[in-house]
């Protein structure tokens, strides 16, 4: 039999076959399909099942476990080898009394069960195990014991058990041992005793857990040395594509695929889905027998990744607009186009990892990247809340997150407040919050992400980032910091603000004319204080039942209106982002050398001086 599959199940073969490990950890699309070939013959089958056909070879034995099922050999004559087996081990006690005898934790329930009759047998024990996981448990680490064993240096089973147990992290949960139920504490400590043995070791039975995210098994067994960890990755393009072909073929002449493009096309806009999620897409296609267009195609991939991570972590960004629809910072813009978004684009070295963009409220960060993000047309993944209120969900979120980026061709991850969404790497930082930003890092620096994926952080408190995060080869490749408009950028936005109610055309010399004379009552205004402010004047012009206002009754709107006392506030986290840029093309005035030197200077010490103040 030969099978075409992924090359986890060659990486677990050969850590089994060459003895690194008893213990196998099989985690990621656990609950995926996979492609399975045997001569002509072509089938997708889940994790247990391709399993199970790929090591169903001479001198092992398969014994499958599932939580609230019974225990199965997949040959009835291996499950009576094991019976016999187990018959001469225990020919004077009663098998099933020997493991209760083993978890009893009791005197009285010891007393009461050495005065029980023996014969129970090997099928009782079976049986019992179907509705009781912490005896299957026990069970299962005896049978294993029982299969190295040897009578007059014969051995009581020649083959070598492989035991697979499903749902892993059901049976032996995570969580402090103090705060656990007597019975999971028994299960810990049964898993504990049965894969640190030295005999099972050094044996050659393997026990094989299964279970979405190593993080979500207890970490008493989970990081036991003795237990080795093979990732399931998604499904590649070419998984895809054979998937397609797969389905299509079985297919009749009058039910087969109708497609806007290739299939090629379709394997490749589908990155993300896993094999099972695709199956449905296809299926849903043939059953409405219509053409499967990339609308389509999209809402399903999105629909998976936000099943995946939850709505509440991660969604879709569509922006509508474009740096054509920014208004102002003309020079920032044309940066933005000769070299973040080209490095945005890139794949290979000059790809960039990451950037963030610092900047005081209001100014306007979140607009300016969304219209990147609008021009680059590719998928763009909003975080929102990654911090879990369940203990070990976070990491969890975070290997799926990964495993998402990692089937996706080109992707933006898109953090605003990005200081309140990650956390620091201090003492005085929980654990939670350590890990959780040291898992940002890594994922910001994976060299299989480099190219692929890119961090845009937005952030008005940019010193609150871990320093770690804002290093070169990390979001700090690239500060962008954004500054009140100034200028030609302060008059753009002074003639944008009016010009909803000024009712002349933008090449009208009366505009400008109005722009100057009200461009003195609006100094040091900013983004956000020049759209609260046109939407003050439009409601105005409708209160009034004009379609337009003169500079007059403009001035007479404005004079009322007075800005927030965020002066100090936002004067510090300006000096914040000039301070932690990274280009000097993007610093007011363009200092060098000596002069830069001398600025960064002045802004360190306006900023202590603010920070003596309480402003920070």
């Amino acid at each position: 039999m030969s099978a075409d599959t992924s090359d986890f199940v060659a990486a677990a073969a050969r850590i089994i076959n060459s003895g690194q490990a008893r213990t196998l950890l099989l985690t990621g699309q656990v609950s995926d399909i996979f492609r399975c070939s045997q001569g002509d013959e072509e089938e997708y089958l889940p994790l247990v099942g391709l399993l199970t056909r790929r090591w169903r070879v001479p001198g092992t034995i398969l014994v499958v476990y599932e939580l609230n099922g019974p225990i199965r050999f997949l040959d009835p004559t291996d499950a009576r080898k094991v019976r016999d087996a187990w018959a001469k081990l225990h020919q004077e006690e009663d098998t099933q009394r020997a493991i209760d005898l083993a978890l009893a934790r009791t005197r009285k329930r010891i007393a009461e069960l050495e005065q029980q009759d023996p014969g129970r047998g090997f099928d009782a024990c079976l049986a019992k195990a179907s509705a009781n996981p912490t005896f299957a448990l026990e069970f299962l680490r005896q049978l294993c014991l029982c299969s190295r064993l040897r009578q007059n240096d014969v051995p009581l089973l020649w083959e070598d058990l492989i035991v697979l147990i499903e749902g892993a992290d059901f049976l032996i949960p995570e969580g402090e041992i103090g705060r656990m139920s007597e019975v999971d504490r028994q299960r810990v400590a049964i898993c504990r005793d049965w894969f640190a043995d030295p005999g099972f070791v050094n044996g050659g039975d393997t026990a094989v857990l299964v279970a979405e995210s190593r993080s979500l098994l207890n970490a008493k067994v989970a990081r036991l040395p003795q237990v080795l960890e093979v990732e399931i990755p998604s499904p590649t393009t070419e998984d895809r594509l054979r998937l397609i072909r797969w389905f299509n073929r079985r297919q009749s002449s009058e039910r087969r695929l109708r497609l806007w493009s290739s299939q090629e096309a379709l394997a490749a806009m589908t990155a993300g889905l896993s094999s099972h999620a695709l199956l449905q897409l296809l299926r849903s296609a043939v059953h409405a027998g219509t053409v499967l267009r990339p609308e389509g195609v999209v809402a399903k991939v999105e629909h998976f990744i936000q099943d995946q991570l939850g709505e509440d972590v991660v969604e879709f960004k569509k922006p509508e607009h474009t740096l054509r629809d920014v208004v102002g910072f003309h020079e920032l813009k044309a940066f933005l186009r000769r070299e973040l978004m080209p490095r945005i684009r890139a794949t290979g070295r000059s790809a960039l990892p990451g950037a963030v963009v610092g900047g005081p409220i209001g100014v306007g960060k979140s607009f300016l990247l969304e219209a990147v993000a609008g021009e680059l047309g590719i998928v763009v993944l909003v975080l929102k809340n990654i911090r879990s209120k369940w203990f070990g969900e976070t990491d969890m979120l975070f290997e799926r997150l990964r495993r998402i980026l990692c089937a996706l061709d080109k992707s933006l991850v898109f953090v605003d407040e990005a200081d309140t969404q990650f956390g620091g790497l201090g003492e005085e930082v929980h654990e939670t919050e350590r890990r959780l930003t040291g898992k940002v890092q890594a994922m910001m620096s994976d060299p299989l992400l480099r190219g692929r994926t890119c961090w845009l952080l937005i952030t008005a408190r940019i010193h609150r980032l871990s320093p770690d995060i804002r290093r070169p080869g990390r979001a700090g490749s690239l500060v962008i910091p954004l500054l009140d408009p100034e200028g030609e950028d302060f008059e753009a936005f002074v003639r944008w603000m009016i010009a909803p109610v000024f009712g002349r055309s933008d090449a009208c010399p009366e505009l400008g004319a109005a722009v100057r004379a009200l461009a003195p009552e609006v100094e040091g205004y900013y983004a956000a204080a020049f759209a609260e402010v046109r939407s003050g004047l439009v409601a105005a012009a409708e209160i009034a039942g004009k379609t337009s206002l003169d500079v007059e009754d403009i001035r007479a709107i404005l004079a009322d209106h007075i800005p927030p006392a965020v002066e100090k506030t936002r004067r510090y986290q300006t000096l914040q982002a000039l301070v932690n840029c990274t280009r000097r093309s993007l610093l007011p005035g363009k200092p060098a050398g000596e002069e830069l030197k001398r600025r960064r200077e002045e802004w360190l010490r306006e900023l202590r001086r603010l920070e003596a103040e309480g402003i920070g």
